[in-house]
């Protein structure tokens, strides 16, 4: 038989997978808690304990499963020519190792946030496995820090041993006064430093204001002279302390201003290790019984299944993971049976020179280049070849069993919707066997939080007498509205259940729900198309232009727009243009339609958003535009007679139930629904209806 040139290749690839010396050679564990007090043993699986500690392993670089990593070859060798990591490791595990289900759950740290299995899966047995992955050393996911997970990588340097050094955007948003300030990613540091403080050789610009369609008005160029790599206080004023970790203004920071710097920074980390880091973690307590130096493995012959999981930053990290092929063990087999990526809608910014992977999507920040989709769809708007998530573990049958979920934060500030549509938006892109997709209408990013009982009913009730949320993101704002108090936990429940039973029996779960094109449920972000209502208290422009548009940006020719790899050479990078984006269609209430059942949504209290309005006050750059990813709330009002008043089209509480009594019955009603559709446990839904029931909810 002959071979084709391609079947070669795939051919060679499968045999060096085969040989790959790419794994972990040892583990040190630091901690054992036997058992764990902390962790309750109400379930079946008895007494937990946990262990934590630090893998040590090795990668050939020239390995094709590694040597897609962004500047492998750069990275420093050990003495058998391969490249090194340290990655932190926390297992929850039952005591008793006869109490194993077979099944392990390896959680992806949300920047360095250790994950603890709940305990729906540590009382029947499951193992959780939370292990590092970020290395950029910043923030939470510090060297230093203690209790977190994060992996320690190598730095490239170049072939004759001098630094590697390239550009680097960083930003100061809604800051006053003459003190010095920090350049954030998020909520932690910017990893990256300048080679020099010379602020001749770095250029600092003043924005007066951007859209969320990524129209910038400079305000100016602020002199060199102007402004110091410091640290300035009362004791120490301009141009103060030199700290590569501050900027300091010798006119003061003016919060109506953004301030963008650009420098040239040197030893970028190779973060793409991380990828390789989680992958041989996972294999060797899923296949070894010890490491190289005699150190058993506390699992060994006891995991049957795994399932990766990872929530927002740490679900992008599972799809890019899954896009480049990570899910092969070292000998080339399917790592993972399963992977879960929550409320995460583009692939984590993570493969390339100098990334910033805890950047959640604003301005200039990558993550939505390449196919966000699962199979091969056309890309003609930003003229890429035809890509999907799945295509590498497609060509080598490694594709897990997917199941994600979304909810309207995701469309309307972290870019979702093209993976649903493309970039044309013109049709809805199918979804292969393997993937299961469910979307949550009208709730927060990882929905509400219930801190009591009731709360999620009475604080429906509330309205604007609730705390204002906090806009995410890099000292973002506040919003104007109350916060969305609509939930995923319920649902979430029931996922984890049709998931256990999916990879471990081969029970599908129930089938995809999510708005289409087809069905007319996606439509444009504008207020008339969607239906949006005149709601009182809602700007009558809003949400129409609200959303935050997926840019097509020039990274510049070093950079591989399909993998999301490669070197960025231009800082900022043009916008070559805006993405078409579109959203769910709305209801006479406002709230979303095309989603799986949810008790709160069926039995409505209130207007539930995806969005919220950024107020001014001491962080004014944003202000009146989406409040990044937190959601909004408006509440119904209780009579006809209080909505006449205001002008309210929608119903009033009284006309949709009467009475405390008729809105018991639809929460009721809405509750059987959604287990009779596979979307709410039966005791969660007993819960749902005695807090609606024990609720404030129409009461005299």
């Amino acid at each position: 038989m002959t071979l084709t040139p391609i079947a070669r290749v795939m051919l060679a690839t499968f045999a060096l997978a085969a040989i790959a010396e790419a794994r972990v050679t040892k583990i040190v564990v630091e901690s054992t808690v036997d058992p764990d007090a902390t962790l309750a043993a109400t379930g079946p699986a008895g007494a937990i304990k946990r262990v934590s500690g630090r893998a040590y392993g090795e990668l050939d670089p020239a390995n094709p499963l590694n040597a897609i990593i962004q500047d492998i070859q750069l990275a420093p060798k050990n003495a058998k020519g391969k490249v090194e990591y340290v990655a932190t490791f926390q297992l929850v595990m039952p005591s008793d190792r006869s109490k194993l289900s077979g099944l392990m759950w390896h959680d992806v740290p949300n920047r360095g946030g250790r994950v603890t299995i709940v305990p729906a899966e540590r009382n029947v047995g499951d193992v959780g496995l939370s292990s590092g992955w970020q290395g950029d050393n910043a923030g939470q996911t510090a060297h230093t820090q203690v209790g977190q997970d994060f992996v320690i990588v190598p730095i490239a340097k170049n072939a004759d041993g001098s630094p590697t050094r390239g550009e680097v955007l960083g930003r100061i948003v809604n800051r006053s006064g003459p003190e010095s300030q920090p350049i954030l990613v998020q909520t932690s540091p910017l990893p990256y430093k300048p080679a020099d403080l010379d602020t001749k050789k770095a250029t600092l610009t003043a924005i007066k204001s951007e859209t969320v369609d990524g129209v910038v008005t400079v305000d100016s160029t602020i002199a060199s002279s102007d402004w110091a790599w410091a640290k300035c206080d009362a004791a120490n004023p301009f141009p103060g302390k030199p700290d590569a970790t501050k900027i300091c203004l010798k006119k003061g920071f003016d919060p109506t201003l953004l301030y963008q710097v650009i420098f040239t920074a040197e030893n970028p980390p190779v973060l793409g290790v991380g990828f390789a880091a989680f992958r041989d973690v996972a294999a060797f307590f899923k296949n070894e019984t010890k490491d190289d130096f005699g150190t058993a493995n506390p699992l060994a012959g006891k995991i049957k299944h795994v399932i990766s999981r990872g929530n927002s930053q740490s679900g992008n990290f599972l799809r890019g993971f899954i896009h480049l092929g990570f899910n092969q063990d070292e000998a080339g087999k399917q790592l993972y049976d399963g992977a879960w990526p929550i409320i995460a809608g583009r692939r984590i910014a993570l493969n390339f020179r100098w990334a910033q992977p805890d950047g959640v999507l604003e301005l200039y920040q990558a993550g939505s280049e390449g196919p966000q989709w699962w199979v091969p769809w056309p890309d003609t708007v930003r003229k890429l070849p035809e890509r999907g998530i799945l295509d590498r573990c497609t060509a080598t049958k490694t594709c897990p069993k997917i199941i994600e979920h979304f909810g309207s934060a995701e469309v309307w500030a972290l870019k979702l919707t093209p993976e649903w549509v493309g970039t044309d938006a013109k049709a809805d892109i199918p979804l292969p066997d393997n993937v299961r997709r469910y979307y949550i209408a009208s709730s927060n990013h990882g929905g509400f939080i219930v801190p009591t009982p009731n709360s999620m009913f009475n604080a429906s009730l509330a309205g604007s007498t609730l705390p204002p949320p906090s806009c995410p993101g890099n000292n973002f704002g506040t919003g104007e509205l109350a916060p969305n108090v609509m939930p995923h936990i319920h649902t979430v429940n029931a996922l984890r259940q049709h998931f256990r039973n999916w990879v471990m029996q081969g029970t599908p779960p129930p089938a995809s729900v999510w708005p289409r094109l087809s069905k007319g449920e996606l439509v444009d972000a504008d207020k008339a198309a969607m239906g949006f209502p005149n709601i009182p208290g809602v700007p009558p422009t809003v949400p129409s232009n609200f959303i935050m548009a997926t840019l097509d940006y020039d990274w510049g020719p070093d950079f591989n727009y399909n993998d999301g790899s490669g070197v960025p050479t231009k800082l900022p990078p043009q916008i070559l243009q805006v993405i078409n984006m579109k959203v769910p269609r709305v209801n006479a209430d406002g709230n979303e339609v095309g989603g799986v059942p949810v008790v709160l949504h069926d039995a409505p209290l209130a207007t539930y958003l995806g969005w919220n309005i950024t107020a001014g006050g001491a962080r004014p750059f944003h202000q009146g535009q989406i409040c990044n990813y937190v959601g909004g709330m408006i509440p119904f009002a209780k009579t006809k007679a209080e909505r006449t008043a205001s002008n309210d089209p929608r119903l009033s509480l009284e006309e949709r139930y009467k009475d405390h009594a008729g809105y018991v019955a639809a929460v009721k009603a809405a509750a059987a629904n959604a287990v009779a559709q596979g979307f709410l446990l039966p005791g969660d839904a007993d819960v749902l209806v005695g807090q609606a029931d024990a609720s404030a909810v129409l009461k005299p």
